[in-house]
């Protein structure tokens, strides 16, 4: 089992939940700000050698084990490496080079619902009820929403960028299932750094089979910080409030954050980049929490409870 050490003397559960809201949704707009003139997947690898080392950094400070030892140990981290970190996120910002970082957060939300999917094909988890089926059923609408496909251009660019995203959604889900039966003992912030930076380096290896150059980057004031909001903020300092929700919560709560994430995309790529969001994409995201709350209905009525303010 992954340990991590609570460490952050915080006033509040829920404070902390409304402050990761914030700052993973913030994240969106950065994305969107630095891909004007940066690549998608060397932008993605210079979030995460930022942001890898320092939770790795983090890691050193807080817990007796800040490197991977056994073969075990190394094979789970170079498999969310590969699939939470690497692939996801080469997908997720070059998905965002067709959609806007807001409708790429609500395609994002349905990753709970894949990862649950993935769980009952693989056998981890029993097949949903009735009403869970249901659940399924209206995430895909909601999906399907969002994606608002053309019948005169399916292939059309919000289209491709929504499916972009759902590709990286796929692989992030995937890989958190097909992780579990991986069990070692270390703590959870090493797993995450060394995930990180070999995330990291598998983008840097994907970005000039894609034909990304360095010349092609253009470093300017909104550039840097973007990048620096993506890597220190939205990276190490918010993975640190993840490790400790997640301590308290457990993780269908902490799932939560994704569907607040959304909303706080939506909002400030308006107040922030001036973009305004459709209603089908705004019905989409209805249509994918909803599907969320049936499939894990009973989990939350027990788990609402402790996203109190204390």
């Amino acid at each position: 089992m992954i340990s991590q050490r609570s460490w952050i003397p915080v006033p509040t559960t829920g404070l902390l939940f409304v402050l990761l809201s914030l700052l993973w949704g913030g994240s969106f707009v950065a994305i969107d700000i630095g891909l004007r003139d940066l690549p998608p997947v060397l932008f993605a690898a210079m979030r995460y050698d930022v942001a890898g080392a320092l939770v790795l950094g983090f890691a050193a400070m807080t817990t007796d084990r800040w490197r991977p030892r056994s073969r075990r140990e190394w094979t789970l981290v170079a498999f969310l490496g590969l699939f939470m970190f690497g692939a996801y996120n080469a997908l997720i910002y070059i998905g965002i080079d067709h959609v806007s970082g807001a409708v790429a957060s609500i395609v994002i939300s349905l990753g709970p619902i894949l990862t649950a999917g993935f769980a009952t094909t693989l056998g981890i988890e029993e097949p949903p009820s009735r009403i869970g089926a249901l659940g399924f059923l209206a995430a895909i609408a909601g999906v399907v929403l969002v994606a608002d496909p053309s019948p005169n251009a399916l292939l059309d660019t919000n289209t491709v960028g929504v499916g972009i995203v759902l590709l990286g959604s796929v692989s992030f889900a995937f890989g958190t299932v097909a992780s579990r039966p991986i069990d070692v003992d270390l703590p959870l912030s090493t797993v995450q750094a060394w995930a990180m930076l070999v995330g990291a380096a598998f983008l840097h290896l994907a970005s000039p089979l894609r034909g990304e150059t360095l010349s092609a980057a253009s470093v300017t004031p909104s550039t840097v910080a973007a990048l620096v909001y993506l890597g220190v903020i939205s990276g190490a300092v918010a993975y640190a409030l993840y490790f400790r929700l997640l301590d308290q919560l457990g993780p269908t709560e902490i799932n939560l954050v994704g569907y607040a994430e959304p909303v706080v995309a939506n909002g400030l790529s308006w107040l922030v980049l001036g973009q305004t969001i459709a209603l089908s994409t705004l019905g989409g995201f209805a249509a994918i929490f909803t599907g969320f709350a049936l499939l894990k209905r009973e989990a939350l009525l027990e788990a609402v409870p402790d996203l109190r303010w204390r």
